[in-house]
């Protein structure tokens, strides 16, 4: 007798199902992730330029995620709502930071240049405007105190037995005299005093004799509060020249001033 063996398939779905599909719970994560990074980055405020690009990239990937969550495609809604939250608020951190940082910068910057304006400055006239082409006997002042001023030049007659250099036979020599004041409460201390002249631009030679010359240029190595200190100097100019153009440099630190002298 023989035995017949029956075989029963296992039931199957209906035809056509899908099969079910993971969830796309990336782009909330990631918002999350960034969020909470770009938002601790904001609080220090100088790290602005990280939390700033964290932050936005916080806040798309969230409302991607927020949106797959509608949709079905995500199952952490909370999670993308928490990353969309704290990538705003890393963004609003980030622009505190920006303003923040601007107005540091800007309010040092200021007392950089007040210290520099108090220690040197921006050389005045008398009328307290910035001095430029002054004339003969007017005053350059600076914040400082210090006070410089230039004579008016005149007519210096040459003795060739006791010129060293500076002046060629034909031209004429010309004698002016720079004063450097101190009306400061400090003392200015060993003053480096530079003087130029120029006539039509090109640099005037100064005349070196037994009374004249850089050897001469002794302005002390310090002027205290009160007190004043003068240099007579000499110029070489062509004959034909009207104008002799001083400049003078009472320091490393302090801007040079000029004036324009008649011949």
């Amino acid at each position: 007798m023989s035995q017949q063996m029956h075989y029963q398939p296992a039931p199957q779905g209906p035809t056509g199902a899908p099969a079910p599909q993971a969830a796309r719970n990336g782009l909330g994560v990631a918002a999350l992730i960034l969020g909470i990074i770009g938002a601790l980055s904001g609080i220090p405020m100088i790290l602005f330029w990280l939390a700033g690009p964290l932050g936005v990239l916080a806040l798309i990937f969230g409302l991607v995620g927020l949106s797959r969550a509608k949709k079905g495609q995500a199952t952490n809604k909370g999670v993308a709502v928490t990353g969309t939250i704290l990538g705003a608020l890393a963004i609003v951190l980030a622009v505190v930071g920006v303003i923040v940082t601007v107005l540091a910068v800007n309010k040092a910057v200021d007392e950089v240049h007040k210290q520099v304006e108090q220690s040197s400055g921006q050389p005045k006239n008398g009328s307290g405007q910035s001095a430029k082409d002054l004339g003969p006997g007017e005053t350059a002042k600076y914040n400082n105190g210090v006070q410089v001023s230039v004579s008016k030049a005149a007519p210096y007659t040459v003795d060739p037995s006791t010129v060293v250099s500076g002046h060629t036979q034909g031209n004429k020599a010309y004698k002016l005299t720079v004063t450097i004041k101190n009306t400061g409460s400090k003392t200015f201390d060993k003053p480096l005093v530079q003087t130029k002249a120029r006539v039509k631009g090109k640099e005037a030679e100064e005349v070196d004799d037994d009374k004249h010359g850089i050897l001469h240029h002794d302005f002390g190595n310090a002027i205290s509060p009160g007190e004043s200190a003068s240099v007579e100097m000499v110029f070489d100019a062509p004959p034909t020249a009207k104008q002799l153009d001083v400049e003078v440099t009472p320091d490393l630190l302090l801007d040079a001033v000029s004036w324009k002298l008649a011949l």
